[in-house]
Parts: C-alpha cells; structure tokens; sequence
C-alpha cells in the first residue's frame, strides 16, 4: 500500500535503479576491487592514544581520504571505504571487532496541538511547560528552510548554557541554533525534499496565523513544543538516507547537548546490533536523551514496525478529527465522500464522464498506461497501488480532467489529502468497490468533484492510520511495539516550496501523512514533559506517556482500525493514543536504568553482540533476564499449552506523596491474570514499589493459538496508570 510519503520511497527506488543501469553501460571493474562504505567497531583506544589516530591505524597506509566519519559517542568506530581484500586485511588487526556494510534507510500543524488539547488561546497549555521553552529538540532528517516563519525566535529564549553546537546556516536565531549536514559536508543543511522541515515544524515550530493549504485548514499553525530549541541534523536527502549518516548525525546530537532527539527514518533489521539508528540512540539515553522514532508505513501488514529496540520511542500514526472534506456525485445522484485539497477554480462544476478499467494496468493507473486510451477530458478511477504522485502525473499527461483515488483493500478507510496536478478525491476502498459498480452499471457513466471545505469533529478520530507499521515485534518479541498513537495524517507543517503559485515559498504549508508525521508529535510531548520535569530519565518520560494513554475515540469507543474500520488491537495501537496533559502528570512511573538494558540484551545476544550496542565490555554471565522482565510500561508474553509464568514490575511515585493504589486486571481470553499485591501504598514521592503478575494459561479442549490481549491498571483517586497486555497462546 502507498501513502503519501511513499513517493519519497517510490524515488528512491526509481533513482537507485537508474543509478545501477548507467553504472551497468560502464567498463566492468573487477569486484574485489569496489569500495563501499563499511561501519567499523574497534576496540577503545590504548591510554595516551588519540582516537583518529587509533582509528587511522586500521586503514592502509595513507588511508586518511578512506574515512566518512569519525564517532566518539554511539559506538567505538568509524564509517570508512574500503575494498573486500581491505576490510579482510583489517579484521585481523588487534582491536578490530565488527564491521558491516552501509545500508539505506527510509523516511518514513494547526489542528495537532487543539486536537491533542493544547490551545494558547484557551490557556490549556500547561504552564508548567512554558511551550517547550529552553529544551532542544535535535531533528535528524533532510534538512530545514531556515527562513520559513515557523521558525521565527520571537519569544524564544537564547540558548541554555550547555549547548556546544553550531550553526551552518547563514540564518541562525534562538529558534534553530543548530544546524549540521552530514550529506554534503561544507554546504548549508538545506531542505529540498519539505520531509525534515515539515518534521521540525511539527515538533516546534513557532506560531504563524494564517496557516492554510488552497485556504483550507485554515488557522494558527505551531508545534505541540512551538517555544523550544531545534537542532538539525541533515543525514537524509532524495537519494540517500544512509546508516552511516545518521549515526554521524547522532554522534553530533549528542556531542552539541540535545534533550531529545526526533528520527522519522528506519530500516528492515533482524537485529538490535544492526540497528545503527537504535546503537545510536543507546547512547543518547545512556546520556539523558529522550529518542522518538517512527513506527514505519507498511501497515497494515503484521510485524512490520520498525525502529524496535526498548530504548526508543516507536510511534504510530492516527487520523485527528479534521478532514478536508470532498464528494463525488455520480450520474445516478450517488454522492461518496472522501478528502481532497486544491484550487477550487480548476474543479468542473458540471458532468463529465467517468471511466474506469478493471483487470489492466491502467485500472491503478501506471505511468503510461492510459497514454492509449480515451481519457481526455475524462474523470478516470484509479485503484492506489502506487505513488498518487505518480498516478495524478500518469492521468494528466493522458489528458483526463480528474482522477478518483481509490484505496487499496489494505488501504481500507484512511483517507488523506493529496496536492496533485489535476483535480482529485481520495476514497475509502469500499466506496471505490461501490464507484466500480456504477462504471460498469451504465454505459454512459459521469461523475464530478465538489471541494467541500475544511470540516472539524470527526467522531471517529483518533483512529489507526492504515499504513501505520503494526507488530508483534519480530526483533525482540517480549517487547510490544508500537508504543504509542500519535497524529500522523493531513498534517499541515512548514514547507519547503510553495505548491501554489500564489504564494512565497518562504510562506509555504503543506499536508502530509505518514508514521514521519506523528514521530515529532510525541518528540514535542517529551520536551514538554523534560521541560515539567527536568530530572526524568528517558524511560520515566515514555511511560508517562504510555501509562496515561487514551483507548477511546472522541465517540468514547474503541480507537477503530483505519484498514478495517473494526476495534483496533494492541499491535496497531500499542498503548493507545497520546494525551499531553495525562502524560505531565501520570501519578506512577516505570524507569529503566542502562544497566537494565544491558541485562536485557545479555539474554538476546553474545558478548561481543552486546558490546557492539552498548560501547564498553560486558560479562554477561549469570546477567540476562528474560525480554519480559524489563521494566517495560507493557507486557508481551508467551504461554504455552497449560504454561504459566510470572513477571515482575517495579513503578515510582511521581503524583500525590501520600496515595494508594489498587489493580484492575482486564483479563486477556484464554489467560488468567494474577497480581500480588493488589494495593499499592505510598507514603513520599519517589517511593518505589515493586509487584508481580502470573499468567497462566487455561485449559480448554480444542483451543488453538493466536494472541490476545488484555490490560492492567492502577487507580487512586486522582490517577488511573494502564499498561497494555499481549499474551501469544503457542499451539504446543
């Protein structure tokens, strides 16, 4: 299923290919004589021995020109060039441990803050968050548009004194004192893409009115943090989006001083040690920084979600209760709703005929594939199997008036704005199975768009996007990822061009959806958090944030599936979706220290696999615990036939000193579910309390596997801290 940031992969793909074929024409080079880039990890340097120099004695001799980077903090190495015959020659050097070849990742607003219940204008900003005020946010993406008014300083703060970084920008203020690229080293860290200045501004980019895309969505458009630092990191651009980058840029992240750190990239791993975004963000919160990442966009596909390890933040996207709202009206007065956004003077306010072509490759409207067909004039159904980019250029160049953008079956409900070149509606797959009918109904088949306007109270909002990545985790199983929701479709951020010709590019808002989008959201939550709550580790801030998320839609029902408009389960929706406001003050905390981690890796992987993580030597001996048994602020468990287990929990009093706690247990089928004790009590602030949970296993004839899930939950009088629970019943 495509989705509007796939066009950013469908690029990448077209331009990766073109690449292979021009090198294809070239003389033919002997392969053990090909340098690619390998990321090396070696050994911590001998006492009085400087680490380029240390990391220069791995190289052949004069290889000064061979190094990419240099890192100090995410691991103990270097990104290099190096032949197959040189990389052989080097893993017999002392001090050499592990090396592996560069791979790509990919990349995965004025309504988020009111949605999300934050409004200036209502005095519902909590004040002890002072808008992010003094906290940075490190962004690692394509770069920024230094000159946008989103990232205007007007009362911002300079600086805290801890920051050490710098400003490659010939605009540089005390909204964005940061600015590196890691793409083209001595050249601004400029976007030409819009995804990283779209993040940036969704994460805290300051107040601009009049925010709008063709005047809809129209309003005062910020970041959920609109008052707080950024730094930006650019490790990411059209034709590359490499590990090696992004590492570098996290090096600098942490070197510069960042509180949190925002990475809408992943990548396919199958483990935590070749996870470079996830090593990287190891030591980020061995230092007290906050990562948040996205989940990825191949949902609704099972075990698809990206960006795993335990240490980071793994967001989903969801819808928010704003739609820009369209139609169609079919010949047979048949009117079928969706989303669409663009000049309203180029929309036919009468008939015009409809078309569609089943079971060809122009039915979802491949590139060329209606150059021979009779479409102009023409409103044409396309079925999104591809980019809608691609498909709207394919339909215009073809010479139709409009296009009707059908889901996908996997695409299911979500729909989302698109800025096309032609006129164009987006509609769920069933209301495009009931367009199909009419086509094929009549031979004379017309249709028109209207633009409908911007329209508010979605009941059904927060629901699941579609597209959003969705577990169980395939790298860690005893750990349930996603963690949380966040808005992440029709968001409207900061751009770097301008896709109305009416308007300066240094004015220029754009809507986008993806996993990319809701991954600031909750990097802005975490600066506010840090900001109430300066002595919070990164661990106490994700579990403030999940413990107090919500499970209901504004309806008051269960957050819905965008692909199959039922209840969504826990690996779509992890904890539920977010709520600031609960998450400043949770009343209970679950804190994981590094020591933690480690003694959860120790039961994954060898010695030298965990030291590939954790940068230092480890004796694992008599240390590993099992996935379960970290301190997660949710569970993922196995049970097989008659099996039970028991786990343990350890949770921090951060509300009211004097307070008591008593379970609620929302039992999982199949599953009883026992927690002792059952009444917590604390008498001071910071008390620690420690309670164990038994699953165990019913017995019932017949029964096959699967997963179920259920939830646990401490309430006083003031707080309710839920965690979610997933239990996978084995067949044996």
């Amino acid at each position: 299923m495509y989705t509007a940031l796939t066009h950013v992969v469908w690029f990448l793909a077209i331009a990766t290919l073109t690449i292979q074929t021009t090198l294809s024409l070239l003389p033919t080079t002997p392969i053990q004589n090909v340098s690619k880039t390998y990321i090396v990890h070696v050994t911590t340097p001998p006492r009085g021995t400087n680490v380029s120099d240390w990391h220069l004695s791995f190289l052949p001799k004069g290889g000064d020109d061979r190094i990419v980077h240099t890192y100090r903090h995410v691991i103990n190495g270097f990104a290099a060039k190096l032949t197959p015959d040189e990389l052989a020659d080097m893993e017999k050097i002392s001090g050499f441990l592990h090396a592996s070849p560069d791979r790509r990742c990919t990349p995965h607003t004025t309504n988020s803050p009111s949605f999300l219940g934050l409004n200036p204008e209502r005095g519902s900003w909590p004040g002890q968050t002072d808008f992010g005020s003094g906290v940075i946010i490190g962004v690692l993406d394509s770069g920024i548009t230094p000159n946008h008014p989103s990232f205007s300083d007007e009362d911002v703060p300079p600086p805290p004194a801890k920051w050490k970084g710098r400003c490659d920008l010939p605009i540089c203020n005390n909204k964005i004192i940061g600015a590196r690229n890691f793409i083209d080293y001595g050249l601004p860290p400029l976007d030409h893409t819009g995804h990283g200045t779209h993040t940036a501004s969704t994460a805290a980019g300051n107040f601009v009115s009049g925010a709008n895309l063709f005047g809809q969505a129209n309003g005062t458009a910020s970041g959920l943090a609109p008052h707080a630092h950024l730094a930006i990191y650019k490790v990411c651009d059209i034709e590359s989006c490499d590990q090696s980058n992004i590492l570098a840029g996290l090096d600098a992240a942490i070197e510069d001083g960042v509180d949190v750190i925002s990475l809408s990239v992943s990548t396919v791993v199958l483990h935590l040690y070749e996870d470079y975004a996830a090593i990287g963000a190891f030591a980020a919160t061995k230092k007290g920084i906050f990562v948040s990442t996205s989940a990825g966009n191949e949902g609704p596909f099972t075990s698809s979600t990206e960006n795993t390890s335990p240490w980071t933040l793994t967001v989903g996207a969801s819808t928010t209760d704003r739609t820009i709202a369209a139609a169609t009206i079919l010949g047979n007065g048949d009117i079928f709703k969706g989303q669409a956004v663009g000049d309203p003077t180029n929309y036919s306010l009468t008939m015009l005929p409809l078309v569609h072509y089943p079971g060809q490759a122009a039915e979802s409207c491949e590139s060329g594939s209606l150059d021979n067909l009779d479409v102009k004039g023409k409103v044409v159904l396309c079925v999104m199997e591809s980019s809608p980019v691609g498909i709207a250029q394919a339909v215009k160049h073809a010479g139709a008036a409009a296009v009707i953008l059908m889901n996908s079956e996997e695409g299911g409900y979500t729909t989302m704005s698109y800025a096309l070149p032609l006129p164009s509606l987006s509609v769920s797959y069933l209301y495009g199975e009931q367009i199909k009918k009419y086509v094929s109904s009549t031979s004379t088949p017309v249709a028109k768009i209207l633009l409908q306007g911007t329209a508010f109270r979605d009941e059904t909002a927060p629901a699941v996007a579609s597209f959003s990545s969705r577990g169980p985790n395939s790298v860690s199983p005893g750990i349930l990822k996603p963690d949380i929701l966040g808005p992440g479709v029709n968001i409207l951020a900061a751009w770097y061009k301008s896709v109305e010709n009416a308007k300066p590019a240094t004015a220029a808002f754009y809507l986008d959806s993806g996993t990319s989008m809701a991954c600031p959201h909750l990097s802005a939550v975490a600066a506010l958090i840090k900001k109430a709550h300066p002595s919070w580790s990164p661990a106490m801030i994700k579990s403030g944030m999940m413990t107090s998320a919500s499970q209901l839609n504004r309806d008051q029902k269960p957050i819905l599936d965008g692909s199959t408009n039922r209840p969504a389960d826990v690996f779509a929706t992890g904890a539920g979706h977010v709520n600031p406001k609960l998450a400043l003050d949770p009343g209970l905390v679950y804190d994981i220290t590094s020591q933690d981690y480690i003694s959860y890796l120790c039961s994954l992987y060898s010695e030298k696999e965990v030291e590939v993580i954790v940068r230092e030597k480890v004796n694992c001996s008599g240390l590993g615990i099992p996935e379960a048994q970290l301190n997660y602020p949710s569970f993922a468990v196995q049970l097989g036939k008659g099996g039970s287990v028991t786990y343990s929990r350890t949770v921090t009093n951060v509300g009211n000193a004097n307070s008591t706690y008593e379970v609620e247990i929302e039992s999982a089928p199949g599953v009883d579910i026992s927690v002792e004790p059952t009444v917590l009590t604390f008498t001071q602030l910071n008390q620690n309390s420690t309670y164990k949970v038994e699953f165990r296993r019913q017995n019932k004839k017949n029964e096959t596997g699967g997963y179920v899930q259920g939830s646990i939950t401490w309430s006083s009088v003031t707080h309710n801290v839920r965690i979610p629970v997933s239990v996978h019943l084995l067949d044996y």
